[in-house]
């Protein structure tokens, strides 16, 4: 901002100077302040916030009055999972989430038939948890006999169980040659009835840990229980 100043052949007096430099150091003062809570901000990481595919390509929701289930988009899903406290859940309390997305994916069966399976995905420094749902009409109960190490549960009133799992490994080269696909870390899931009827379908919590090592089937359970509640399709499919 310009100002106009008058010229005059009077020098200032003392007690004008002493106010001008009581000025200027608190000018200097709240700009060292500004900059301060400036760097502070920036050095601060910020939570991350959901990123999603485009919503006009997500799966559409059946009408309340059809016999199938609403179906969640990974959106919502994202919604869901990135909460506040999921660090803490998972017994990271403090951490911040490096990334958080949304996806409207479908799994190909042979003769062109697609299961719709939203995901969201919640990615911190130590864990990193994939929320899902299959939409493929098959129940729950029983379906862990097909898996080695599979534990029947009932959460939160519903049919489940607890398996291992492992995830894929997936590598590039710069020189622009084929990629690669291997085993990657251990992990730990828990696929949950999408109603208490189990009529069909599930929800899937999966967790993993960055350094490899075994998930924790506690901090598994504390996300799932405290989680799956407040997607709207858990509590659609209650009533």
């Amino acid at each position: 901002m310009a100002a106009d100043v008058s010229a005059s052949s009077r020098a200032p007096g003392a007690w004008s100077q002493a106010a001008l430099a009581l000025v200027l150091v608190g000018l200097l003062g709240g700009g060292f302040a500004l900059m301060a809570r400036s760097s502070a901000a920036e050095s601060t990481p910020s939570p991350a916030t959901c990123s999603a595919d485009d919503p006009s390509k997500a799966p559409g929701k059946a009408d309340r009055g059809a016999k199938s289930p609403r179906r969640v988009s990974g959106a919502g899903l994202c919604e869901a999972l990135n909460r506040p406290d999921l660090a803490g859940l998972l017994g990271t309390p403090g951490e911040i989430p490096n990334s958080a997305s949304g996806s409207d994916s479908s799994i190909g069966l042979f003769g062109g038939k697609d299961i719709p399976h939203p995901t969201a995905e919640v990615r911190f420094d130590t864990y990193t948890v994939n929320l899902s749902a299959t939409y493929d009409g098959h129940p729950v109960a029983g379906s862990g006999t097909y898996l080695r190490d599979a534990q029947e549960r009932t959460v939160l009133g519903r049919p489940a169980f607890l398996y291992s799992d492992q995830t894929i490994s997936i590598s590039f080269r710069f020189d622009g040659h084929d990629s690669k696909t291997g085993p990657g870390v251990p992990a730990r899931a828990l696929t949950v009835a999408l109603d208490a009827d189990d009529s069909g379908g599930s929800f899937d919590v999966v967790v993993w840990r960055e350094d490899g090592r075994m998930p924790d089937d506690a901090a598994l359970t504390r996300v799932a229980e405290k989680v799956l509640p407040t997607v709207d399709e858990w509590a659609a499919a209650a009533k």
